[in-house]
């Protein structure tokens, strides 16, 4: 569904890519255990397909295909959709947009106010981001009258920016903190999926889905030569001599990034965004492992993914003091944006973690995608180096 990421960055939490003398405290929400949203809101797979049989919008074709794609989307049965998408017809209207603003992002705050000393007047930099929504007055707006935040707070609202918004806003964070310094900066990511599509004349109107490719390759070959070993850029550095100078038909050399990292917090967008960092980063299931819940147990948060991600690592147990964390994350543009941490301390399962309720649960068999037809194939994670595949197949 929905929900709302928020940060709150002061000190002393260091960002692995930041500068010897930028020191942060990183403390992050979502909505809670006790603050998640009502029951009647939650989406199992029988009520989504009821639910498009009941619009009238889609033919027998059509709904036999979304039946197939919910089996391969990786989402379980306990994902949210807001107000608006419950109602029949569906209400994508200002009025239900704003209440699930309110409701998600209030919310959150309350709880990562709740979890610190820290008081809505000590915030200095406020930045909140959403890729679709932007009514006036501003979502940023909302927050500052809602709290009573101090007159001189220096409010930011990101619109348009997909589902990287969350890494961009931290930069713009660390940004403003390094120029006004002694405050807090509290950075908030909201996903509206409260959207409307229409046709026009015999023409459907369509979002295309451009390939990340490019953009994650520009990424890695910024991100490489600050984190890896310096045996890792030499190898990838005379790969791409021999093949660009040289002229030798060689596979390009893909670094091993599992030597610059413990954790890869992988924006949950979908089951093909998984897949192929997985494939193309040559990690393993358990690396991705994360990801996978995530989007199973949430769905797509959008720029809040990667902290959902974080917080299962941690419920688990696996942040260790000394770790280091990759957040990378892909937006609208196309963007692909990356945000690396070091652990200062070894965290564990926080009672009001978004994940206290079911973490014992995860991680869960998630089918792959049907290999052939009449096959489902099931992964099934046992350690970082452990897992089994097994596929069934009809007769």
């Amino acid at each position: 569904m929905l929900l709302l990421i928020p940060l709150l960055m002061a000190t002393p939490l260091q960002a692995f890519l930041l500068n010897p003398q930028d020191l942060w405290l990183l403390v992050y929400a979502h909505l809670q255990q006790y603050n998640l949203p009502p029951p009647e809101l939650m989406v199992p797979h029988s009520l989504f397909r009821g639910h498009s049989e009941k619009s009238g919008s889609f033919d027998t074709h059509s709904l036999h295909f979304q039946q197939k794609i919910l089996e391969r989307s990786g989402l379980g049965e306990q994902t949210y959709l807001p107000r608006a998408m419950h109602v029949l017809p569906t209400q994508p209207t200002m009025t239900y947009a704003c209440r699930e603003a309110e409701d998600v992002m209030f919310g959150a705050l309350n709880s990562l106010f709740d979890r610190t000393s820290i008081k809505p007047k000590d915030i200095g930099i406020l930045i909140v981001n959403c890729s679709l929504f932007s009514p006036a007055p501003s979502l940023s707006a909302m927050v500052v009258n809602k709290y009573k935040l101090r007159g001189n707070v220096r409010s930011y609202t990101l619109g348009g920016m997909g589902c990287s918004a969350g890494v961009i806003s931290i930069d713009l964070a660390k940004r403003l903190l390094q120029v006004h310094r002694n405050t807090y900066a509290l950075v908030s990511g909201w996903c509206c999926n409260t959207s409307l599509q229409q046709e026009k004349g015999e023409r459907k109107s369509q979002i295309p889905a451009p390939s990340h490719g490019n953009a994650l390759k520009t990424n890695i070959m910024t991100l490489g030569p600050l984190v890896l070993p310096l045996s890792e850029q030499l190898h990838f550095l005379g790969t791409l001599l021999a093949r660009k100078v040289l002229k030798m038909q060689i596979k390009s050399y893909i670094p091993d990034f599992k030597l610059a990292f413990e954790h890869f917090c992988i924006h949950a967008g979908g089951r093909a965004v998984i897949d192929e960092l997985e494939k193309n980063l040559q990690l393993s299931p358990k690396h991705v492992e994360a990801s996978r819940m995530t989007l199973h147990r949430f769905g797509n948060t959008s720029s809040s993914s990667i902290w959902y991600e974080l917080a299962y690592t941690e419920a688990k147990g696996r942040v260790r003091k000394g770790h280091r964390i990759w957040q990378v994350a892909f937006g609208s543009g196309f963007k692909c944006n990356s945000a690396v941490w070091r652990a200062l301390r070894t965290e564990r399962l926080h009672a009001d973690s978004a994940w206290a309720d079911c973490i014992d649960q995860y991680p869960v068999v998630i089918p792959d995608v049907v290999s052939k037809e009449g096959c489902h194939c099931f992964t099934t994670i046992k350690g970082l180096d452990q897992f089994n595949v097994s596929c069934s197949c009809d007769s």
